[in-house]
């Protein structure tokens, strides 16, 4: 799942509220006649886009009734009312199946201070890019930093932190 990640041996002690919201996709281009739209950056849990599923669209409930795969496999939904292009698709927080320990939600890490142990301030997480082998944490200053064990010492949600080893960025 694009917005959940397992990182071994990292932990976190943060309970989100019930209210926090987090993204699911954006509304792209229209698809079709029927009212469809291409979802951009969909999530890559299936559930949020079955027909029936309920989800929040510009920040107000909503229900799919129609998806559909497209070209290129592109996901394409109908939601029974309109919404305009660019719009962003989430579903509450307490929504979301509970994760391991040591799993997090991408939007768990993103705004996160990152520093290097015994170096400093690295930057701010600004997003979790998928990558061939593992993802990365991209950085507010462009650099990538692996998530993966080795790399990371600790994640620590409640101080708004990520601890790295040195010599894990590019």
């Amino acid at each position: 799942m694009r917005e959940a990640l397992a990182l071994i041996g990292a932990t976190s002690s943060r309970l989100p509220t019930d209210d926090d919201l987090v993204s699911i996709g954006r509304v792209g281009r229209p698809h079709g006649v029927d009212g469809a739209f291409v979802v951009v950056h969909p999530s890559d849990d299936p559930r949020w886009f079955e027909v029936g599923a309920r989800v929040l669209a510009a920040g107000a409930p909503a229900e799919v009734v129609l998806a559909r795969r497209v070209g290129g496999g592109r996901l394409a939904i109908k939601l029974d009312r309109g919404v305009e292009r660019g719009a962003e698709l989430a579903v509450r927080r307490s929504d979301l199946p509970e994760l391991d320990p040591g799993s997090f939600y991408v939007a768990d890490l993103v705004g996160l201070e990152v520093v290097v142990r015994g170096r400093g301030r690295l930057g701010v997480v600004r997003d979790v890019v998928p990558g061939v082998v593992n993802d990365n944490l991209e950085l507010d200053t462009g650099a990538l930093v692996p998530l993966v064990e080795d790399a990371i010492a600790e994640i620590d949600c409640d101080a708004g932190v990520v601890v790295l080893n040195p010599g894990f960025t590019t």
